[in-house]
């Protein structure tokens, strides 16, 4: 999408001996040193970042090279763990949402004189802070969040004379009931929906956390750590337990003695079966819109908001990367004049590595100095230029930064996951992979009729207690 105005980032160019230090500051004694910073990332090619580097390295002589890497994600994460083991990582790279907990001894946090919490608060949507800040300062900044959206196929709601996607919970099972076909043999030849099973819907446990989070479900007590999403919350209605009320929901679309079943572990995986046209709805991020545009050209299909419990609050669920600062790495000073390369220190290099990272993804809110540079080459930066806004509209992602929302609520592609960010939650996991894999085997063993709902949650909830060290 194309933002309709640019937020102008006022440029004066000055001498040499005003530089761009300190988180952004302009300083009076000049410090002559260079370093060079190395980015590690994924999806994202080095366009993305092309026209940012160019423009803030012509605003910041203390700067040599700024180089990006992609890698894999399949391997990503055990490369940089390893390559920071090695003291050879990056200076700068990306973490998801619920890594924090293994990272955080890795990396350094924005110190709260520079990017202070109301700061951070006022450029970013909620869920990014429940993330990423803490007492220390801001340990994490991106340049995008995503949340879930409801794909819905349209031919196959007309088909059904279904006029609009579903707006709550209740609605939603009784539209998946309606499009869910079955043949003389009972098989599932049309699913209404993928939901029910771990291994064979994208994100499974993703959509799980969203209901238990929607039911208001407490998952870790504030104070010990430990796991509460199996306990009795008291109410003047009565006694319930939300999380084993929203682990039943999902799980009975894959029941074959439940009226709402329309799933099964036999089921094509949920992405290759909405591409066919034989599954009506399916939970799902906005990065799949693409790929299933791909994948199946002709398929009529839309995104709407996911849906929502009656009566309580609106919740959605948050998976995105933000960009942090290694904690130790010794500074490249590769190809500098060894005079300037011996100014470096680690602090310098933390420092100059949050220099860029604010200039990336926050609020452009004051003057940034331009100099000619230690070389004495003068360069001239953009006066109107976004980093921001640049890479958004060479990625088509949805904004982190809350005053770049307004515009994208409007776009029909990604409007519905605008408003999914701004109510978007999440929880602190001490190793968001292994608490995965154990919701995923709780809902395989509630399908296979290994264990009941309440068992198989309340072994989670162990399980999970003793991974969170409590």
């Amino acid at each position: 999408m194309k933002f309709k105005s640019r937020v102008l980032l006022p440029m004066f160019i000055i001498t040499s001996l005003v530089i761009f230090s300190g988180f952004g500051c302009k300083q009076t004694n000049p410090k002559k040193y260079i370093v060079n910073l190395e980015i590690w990332g994924l999806f994202d090619d080095q366009d993305a970042f092309t026209e940012i580097i160019d423009n803030y390295k012509k605003a910041n002589p203390n700067i040599g090279k700024i180089t990006y890497k992609k890698l894999m994600p399949d391997t990503y994460k055990q490369e940089i763990t390893d390559a920071l083991a090695a003291g050879n990582g990056p200076d700068i790279f990306l973490i998801q949402n619920n890594w924090l907990a293994q990272f955080a001894n890795k990396i350094y946090p924005a110190p709260l004189q520079f990017l202070t919490e109301k700061k951070f608060k006022d450029n970013f949507v909620d869920v990014v802070a429940s993330d990423f800040l803490s007492a220390e300062g801001a340990y994490g900044v991106p340049l995008s969040v995503d949340s879930l959206g409801l794909y819905y196929n349209k031919d196959l709601f007309n088909a059904a004379g279904i006029t609009s996607p579903p707006r709550d919970w209740n609605e939603f099972a009784d539209i998946s009931k309606k499009l869910t076909k079955f043949d003389v043999s009972n098989q599932i030849v049309v699913s209404g929906t993928a939901m029910g099973t771990a291994y064979n819907i994208n994100r499974s446990t993703d959509i799980l956390n969203l209901l238990m989070l929607q039911s208001q479900t407490e998952m870790v007590d504030s104070i010990s750590g430990q796991a509460v999403f199996d306990k009795v919350v008291q109410k003047k209605s009565g006694n319930s337990i939300p999380g084993q009320d929203a682990l039943k929901f999902y799980t009975q679309f894959a029941d074959s003695s439940s009226p709402q079943y329309s799933w099964n572990s036999r089921m094509h995986y949920s992405i290759d079966a909405f591409s066919e046209g034989t599954l009506g709805m399916m939970l799902n991020y906005s990065w799949q819109i693409d790929a299933i545009a791909k994948k199946a050209p002709k398929l009529n299909f839309a995104v709407a908001p996911v849906p929502q419990i009656p009566g309580n609050p609106p919740v959605n669920y948050a998976n995105y990367w933000a960009f942090v600062v290694a904690k130790n790495k010794t500074p490249d000073t590769t190809g500098i004049a060894p005079a300037q390369a011996t100014l470096v220190t680690n602090e310098i290099r933390v420092e100059e590595a949050w220099n860029f990272l604010l200039y990336l993804t926050t609020k452009p809110e004051q003057a940034i100095a331009v100099a000619t540079g230690v070389s004495g080459t003068g360069q001239t930066a953009d006066s109107n230029f976004d980093p921001a806004i640049n890479y958004l509209e060479k990625t088509n992602k949805i904004a982190a930064r809350r005053d770049l929302l307004d515009q994208q609520k409007i776009d029909a592609k990604l409007g519905p996951f605008v408003k999914g960010n701004l109510i978007a939650k999440n929880w602190y996991q001490a190793n968001s992979e292994a608490i995965e894999d154990l919701f995923s085997e709780m809902i395989n063993q509630i399908n296979r009729g290994q264990a009941s709902v309440d068992v198989a949650l309340k072994t989670a909830a162990v399980n999970v207690s003793q991974m969170m060290g409590k």
